[in-house]
């Protein structure tokens, strides 16, 4: 397994970003989890598993590796891995069946746009204006983050 560390020591404490190559029957996940992100852990997995199932990486019929390898390999408690898989099988994008695995079965969401969404969408877009960006770089950041999904999406 490769391990990239990168150590932050905010207030004496240190934290890590840990970037891991997780190993499956049939693909290599590469799950991102950053212990300065203000998401709880859980979160991050679901996010890093439905990008992964957006760009194409995680097709519909893959693997996806046992909650305890995942955990192992996070250095993340089993919980939590298993906690996210059950989010993300609840919004149907993957089954699970005790003893045999998770898969991906879907490429989108059971639920359409909401409101949920929606307020997910403001609450970034807030935090970009909030971060002294004016429309056009906004627009232009969106665009680009359309591309690299769409693209990789076309990839697979």
């Amino acid at each position: 397994m490769n391990i990239f560390a990168d150590n932050y020591i905010p207030n004496s404490s240190v934290q890590r970003k840990i970037v891991q190559c997780i190993y499956a029957l049939d693909n290599i996940m590469y799950i991102t989890v950053d212990e300065r992100d203000a998401r709880p852990l859980y979160q991050q997995l679901v996010d890093e598993i439905k990008t992964l199932i957006a760009k194409g990486e995680l097709a519909e019929g893959t693997s996806l590796p046992p909650v305890r390898q995942v955990a192992k390999d996070l250095g993340v408690n089993l919980n939590t891995v298993a906690f996210a898989y059950r989010r993300l099988q609840k919004e149907g994008l993957i089954r699970v069946r005790h003893g045999s695995g998770a898969v991906v079965s879907s490429k989108t969401l059971r639920e359409k746009p909401d409101d949920r969404l929606r307020a997910q969408l403001r609450t970034a877009l807030t935090q970009l204006i909030l971060a002294g960006l004016k429309q056009p770089e906004i627009k232009a950041i969106i665009n680009e983050e359309m591309e690299e999904l769409l693209r990789e999406s076309r990839r697979a």
